[in-house]
């Protein structure tokens, strides 16, 4: 699977972004240490000025990429989800049984996330940390609507819908299967925050993880 995913190429809505980052030097670059900056400071803190410093290029250098820091999050957050898609999509083609299928699927969108050796300038690990703590925030804003139009959100919803399919397989008949998998694609989200900052209102930590835990909610839910 390595192999393939080597020779993938990521794709991302390109009404997210000015110019398409993965094109020149300077764009992986900041694609690279946004990722760490924001890991280090935090999204409300980030600036473009910031990251302009952080790279040694202009902060004008960044906008010829991006309109804002909020395109910038939402690129990240596709990128990501988009990662997770090909994932997703090649450890689960040739299964057959449902069950397994799913168990697989679950596996896949919930598991500790670790640095993918095949994309150089992306730390999936890092980037994994940032959808955590401010996925939210490409979502929950008063553009949403219009963005969703604009399909800055497909990929995200692409995965949640390839596993909706995995559902239907294992029990056509129950009715919440779209409410079951964002609640596990998302809440594993939070599950991980939970365990980081707010140990004690959550039965996961590092005994047992979160795919446990929603692997056993989707077998007694779907039973």
């Amino acid at each position: 699977m390595n192999t393939i995913l080597s020779n993938l190429k990521i794709q991302v809505n390109e009404k997210i972004y000015v110019k398409d980052p993965e094109t020149s030097p300077l764009g992986k670059k900041i694609v690279e240490q946004s990722i760490l900056l924001i890991d280090e400071i935090g999204f409300d803190n980030f600036t473009f000025k910031k990251l302009g410093e952080k790279i040694g290029s202009n902060e004008s250098s960044i906008y010829r990429y991006f309109e804002n820091k909020h395109k910038l999050l939402v690129y990240l957050s596709s990128w990501y989800w988009s990662w997770m898609e090909y994932k997703l999509v090649f450890a689960t083609t040739n299964i057959l049984d449902p069950a397994e299928k799913l168990s697989k699927a679950i596996t896949i969108v919930t598991e500790k996330v670790t640095d993918d050796k095949n994309t150089e300038h992306i730390n999936e690990a890092i980037l994994n940390k940032i959808i955590i703590a401010e996925f939210t925030k490409t979502v929950q804003t008063k553009e949403v609507d219009q963005e969703n139009k604009e399909g800055f959100f497909l990929i995200y919803k692409r995965v949640i819908n390839r596993i909706v399919g995995i559902v239907k397989e294992v029990n056509p008949e129950y009715p919440f299967a779209k409410s079951l998998v964002s609640t596990i694609v998302e809440g594993n989200l939070h599950q991980h925050f939970l365990m980081e900052h707010l140990k004690t209102i959550t039965d996961c930590n590092e005994s047992v993880s979160t795919t446990e835990f929603y692997l056993n909610l989707a077998k007694n839910v779907l039973r």
